[in-house]
Formats: C-alpha cells, sequence, structure tokens
C-alpha cells in the first residue's frame, strides 16, 4: 500500500512536470449516465461544449452510438466527432471519459478504469444507479481526486476512494466521531479489496 502511494506522487510529478511542458494528457469531460442516456454525475473540463444545451446534446450523441455495444464485459473505445472515448457499462450506469482524438488511448483507459473501481469501493460493490444518487456527493468528489482542469492527478481505484473518505467527514461532527467513521469507511473500502480482511483481523485479534 505505501508502495502504491509512492508511485502515485511520482506519477503526479511526472504528469506534473509534462504538464509544464504542454506535453500533459488532457481529459475533457467524464460522464455517468443511466441506462436510458440521463445524467447522474458529469464533469467537463474543455470549453468545447460552451452552453449546457451543448452538453447535453453531446451526452444524447454519445450514448445514442454506444449503447447498443458490449461494453459489459471489457472497455470499449470509439472516435466521436474528433474525440477519443472510452467506455464502459455496468448495471443501469454508463461510464465514459472523452480525451482528444491525439490523446493515449491507454491513459484514457487507465482514468476510466480508476474511476470506475473508486465508485465500486465507495457503493461497496453495489454499482447502480439507485446507489450512486444516494451517493451522489462521493462521486463528485471522487471525480475532483482523479481530474483537475483536465489535468490527471490520480488514475489508483483505492487510492482515490481513501481519498474521498477522507473528504467526506462531517466537520461539524465531534473529533470522536469523525475517527470512529473514518475507520469505519476505510474498513469497508479494505474489505471491498480484500474479502477476506475481517476474517483476518479476527483471527489475529
Amino acid at each position: 500500500y505505501r508502495s502504491s502511494k509512492l508511485q502515485s506522487a511520482g506519477k503526479q510529478l511526472l504528469l506534473s512536470d509534462m504538464a509544464s511542458q504542454g506535453l500533459c494528457p488532457s481529459i475533457k469531460n467524464i460522464l455517468l449516465l443511466d441506462s436510458e442516456g440521463k445524467r447522474v454525475a458529469v464533469k467537463y473540463y474543455s470549453d468545447d461544449w460552451p452552453t449546457n444545451n451543448a452538453k447535453l446534446a453531446f451526452e444524447k450523441f454519445v450514448f445514442t452510438k454506444t449503447v447498443k455495444t458490449n461494453a459489459r464485459t471489457e472497455a470499449e473505445v470509439t472516435l466521436l466527432e474528433n474525440n477519443i472515448i472510452i467506455y464502459k457499462f455496468v448495471q443501469d450506469l454508463h461510464f465514459f471519459v472523452t480525451g482528444g482524438e491525439d490523446e493515449n488511448e491507454l491513459i484514457l483507459a487507465s482514468v476510466l478504469q480508476g474511476f470506475f473501481d473508486a465508485v465500486t469501493l465507495l457503493l461497496r460493490s453495489n454499482v447502480d444507479k439507485r446507489e450512486a444518487l444516494e451517493n451522489l456527493d462521493l462521486i463528485l468528489l471522487c471525480l475532483d481526486e482523479i481530474v483537475d482542469g483536465g489535468m490527471i492527478l490520480e488514475t489508483n481505484g483505492p487510492l482515490i476512494a481513501e481519498k474521498v473518505t477522507s473528504h467526506s467527514l462531517d466537520a461539524d461532527a465531534p473529533l470522536s466521531e469523525q475517527v470512529m467513521q473514518l475507520c469505519f469507511d476505510l474498513v469497508c473500502v479494505w474489505e471491498a479489496i480484500e474479502p477476506n480482511a475481517t476474517y483476518f483481523m479476527k483471527a489475529t485479534a
């Protein structure tokens, strides 16, 4: 785990250096739509869609072009309107990451996978529209941890989930309650990563 944090820090330094040279991969938007193409959570980082109507039209266009594909077993890639779009469907949720036509598909795919993994952990593997809407604040925090102004910050799902759970503590709650809630959330994330974690903790207690 510590190694993952070190690798993440190194990756962020590399991305910052690439950004300073104008070489940093850029994300145009991240979309989470339902099975009818309606918004669940979206973030735009590009001026390609200057109005809300333009954004909605793009979301409908992307959904219509991809809805009949088999993107449930693994992520798919397509080129639409000079944009590379990586997408994946789970239950009644459709995940999309959009980049320019010159962007690296593998990098875009890593952003998608990081987003999906983090959401899966935060929703405790109940990845569906109802659960997503009930935890919309966590999903929006998740997007903030992944991309800032189009620049990729993090693609490691478990690390993203950990940061989100730490941010979601109620600032007005007593410190003891905050600590207990953080411990509970981290255990839930750990159990999602390692299903035998609770058994191991009991066995070694």
